[in-house]
């Protein structure tokens, strides 16, 4: 990946021997590495053991979970907050592995869209739960640094499982609790 950093360098018309530059191809690649990271990691690995028996069957919410993803058209930042909310059914999961299961599909190049549902279905299969529903909220530097340069637009989805999708009540409840 750095070769590929220093020909990318090279074509934009810098000087790979300037100063600023002489480290630059192999700390892009590192970055990359870890902005990607995603790719090389598995629900399994991500929540580990920390599935426990509950009998709450009440709505458990995650918000607010700082989101940083690439957008895979343009390579650039996508950056915002995601909220998860399930409704259990037995089983709890533990609540650092809301987060890490949001940052294992964000450090992939995506498409808020798929994102969105890829987090959701995560969820559902790991807990079981009755309900699952995931809000994302993002500005995406695609639109903020170029084409159209609109800097205070954000992109709102969302995807409702189970409950949250068949049942208005759930629903709005999830969506009051997050301040929506």
């Amino acid at each position: 990946m750095e070769k590929h950093y220093e020909a990318i360098l090279g074509a934009v018309g810098e000087d790979l021997s300037r100063d600023g530059l002489r480290d630059t191809p192999r700390r892009a690649a590192k970055a990359m590495e870890f902005l990607t990271k995603g790719y090389h990691e598995t629900l399994e690995q991500v929540v580990g053991g920390a599935l426990f028996d509950s009998d709450n069957d009440e709505m458990v919410i995650v918000k607010d979970i700082e989101l940083y993803s690439l957008c895979e058209h343009h390579l650039l930042p996508i950056v915002g907050k995601v909220h998860v909310g399930y409704l259990p059914s037995g089983k709890v999961l533990g609540l650092s592995k809301v987060a890490r299961i949001v940052e294992m599909f964000a450090r992939r190049l995506q498409i808020q869209e798929n994102m969105t549902r890829q987090i959701a279905e995560a969820i559902l299969q790991v807990t079981g739960a009755k309900g699952v529903a995931v809000v994302v909220e993002a500005q995406h530097f695609c639109m903020m640094m170029r084409g159209v340069e609109k800097q205070n637009s954000w992109t709102t989805t969302s995807m409702m499982l189970g409950r949250f999708r068949e049942d208005r009540g759930t629903r709005m409840e999830f969506l009051s609790l997050i301040g929506k």
